[in-house]
C-alpha cells in the first residue's frame, strides 16, 4: 500500500508531507497529508479492493459525493482529483481531497466523553444534513430487504413502514464530524428512511445522555412515527454488530432503546 501510495502521489504532482500515516479497517485505506504543486494543504487516501470488486457504492461513493454535493457550503472537504491504477488482480483509487486541519470531535465513533457544543455548531449539522437530504440520487444506503430481516430479529417488532426515504450520510458519528463543522467520509451515502442521519448520531450518543437528549432536541423526528423505521433500523444495525462481539460498551443502552421502540 506504501508503494501504491507514493506512485498516486507522483500521478497527482502532490508531494507526502511527513508525519503520521493513517491506516484504515483492515489495511484497506491509507491516508496522508500532502501539499498540491502550487502548495495547497491536500490529504491523499488509497483505498484498494480486488479488481473484480472494484465498483458499487463505497467504491464511488467519495466521487459521487463531490458530483452531488460539492462542498455543501465548506461542510465537506471537496474532491480535488482522482486516480485509478490495477496491480495484479488489486484496484487501487486514490483520492486527494482538501485537507481538513481540525481534530475529529472523538476518536471513537462512540461519544466516550460529553462534548459542549454551541447552538450555532447543532444548527449547522441540522442545515447541511437537510441539503443532503434533499438530494436526488439512485444511491442506496438501507435497503427494505435489510429492515425486513433485520428488525424483527433484533427489535422483535415487523419493520415499520417507511412514510419518506430520503438521501443520507449514514455514517453520521463522532469520529466523522469536527468543530468547526464538516462532515467526514461519504463511502456508504445514499437513500434510506427519512431521520436516519440524525438516528446514527443518537445511537453513537447513548453513552452520554446530555448530548444524546441534545441530538432528539435538535432533531425532532426522532421519537416521532415518521421517524420509527429510522431509529429502528439503526438500532438492529448496531445490535446486529454486539451479536458478532463489536460495541459490547452499547450492549445495555441498546437493548433500552429497542424496548422503547416496541412499545411506540
Amino acid at each position: 500500500m506504501r508503494a501504491h501510495h507514493s506512485r498516486a502521489a507522483q500521478a497527482l504532482d502532490v508531494q507526502i508531507e511527513p508525519g503520521e500515516e493513517f491506516w484504515g479497517w483492515a489495511g484497506r485505506t491509507l491516508g496522508a497529508p500532502a501539499r498540491t504543486a502550487d502548495g495547497q494543504p491536500a490529504w491523499l487516501r488509497l483505498v484498494s479492493a480486488p479488481e473484480n470488486k472494484a465498483s458499487g457504492k463505497l467504491w464511488d461513493g467519495a466521487l459521487d459525493a463531490q458530483h452531488a454535493f460539492g462542498d455543501l457550503d465548506g461542510h465537506r472537504p471537496a474532491l480535488l482529483a482522482v486516480h485509478d491504477a490495477v496491480d495484479d488482480g488489486t484496484a487501487y483509487r486514490a483520492e486527494l481531497s482538501v485537507r481538513v486541519d481540525q481534530l475529529v470531535l472523538s476518536d471513537d465513533p462512540i461519544l466516550q466523553h460529553d462534548r459542549q457544543l454551541p447552538d450555532s455548531w447543532w444548527q449547522e449539522l441540522a442545515g447541511t444534513l437537510e441539503k443532503v437530504a434533499a438530494v436526488n440520487t439512485d444511491r442506496v444506503a438501507v435497503r427494505q430487504q435489510y429492515m425486513d430481516r433485520a428488525i424483527p430479529q433484533f427489535i422483535g417488532i415487523p419493520a415499520p413502514a417507511v412514510t419518506c426515504w430520503t438521501t443520507a450520510h449514514s455514517d453520521v458519528h463522532w469520529a466523522n464530524l469536527t468543530k468547526p463543522l464538516r462532515l467526514l467520509d461519504w463511502e456508504g451515502w445514499g437513500r434510506a428512511p427519512e431521520g436516519f442521519d440524525a438516528a446514527t448520531l443518537y445511537a453513537y450518543s447513548l453513552l452520554q445522555p446530555d448530548t444524546a437528549a441534545r441530538v432528539r432536541a435538535v432533531f425532532p423526528i426522532l421519537g416521532s412515527r415518521a421517524g420509527l423505521a429510522a431509529e429502528a433500523t439503526m438500532c438492529a444495525q448496531l445490535l446486529q454488530t454486539v451479536a458478532r462481539g463489536d460495541n459490547l460498551v452499547l450492549k445495555d443502552r441498546l437493548r433500552d432503546w429497542s424496548e422503547e421502540l416496541r412499545q411506540r
